[in-house]
């Protein structure tokens, strides 16, 4: 993977949470991310449940509700749909809990 190796987060499969979470926060930091992440458990449910291959994007709200589904990445992927779904949620005040 010449693209990992570049940005210097080339590392073997980690063998258990604890090195999961070590080489995720390194692959962060080291790649300058912006925005939150967060880290499936070792057996991968969460991506198995929103199934992320092929490619899609998910907007999910603070309640945990998806509001965007892209159609399959990389010609799905529309950005202005995105924008809107974005927009919508960020101008709707939050729920009570």
């Amino acid at each position: 993977m010449p693209s990992n190796s570049v940005e210097n987060v080339l590392f073997a499969s980690p063998r258990n949470e604890e090195e999961r979470g070590a080489v995720a926060t390194v692959c962060v930091r080291r790649l300058a991310v912006k925005m939150p992440a967060v880290l499936d458990e070792f057996g991968n449910p969460v991506e198995n449940a929103y199934t992320a291959w092929p490619d899609r994007i998910y907007l999910v709200d603070r309640e945990g509700r998806i509001v965007y589904k892209s159609k399959p990445g990389p010609f799905g992927f529309k950005a202005e749909q995105l924008a809107t779904a974005i927009a919508a949620l960020t101008q709707s005040p939050p729920s009570a809990h």
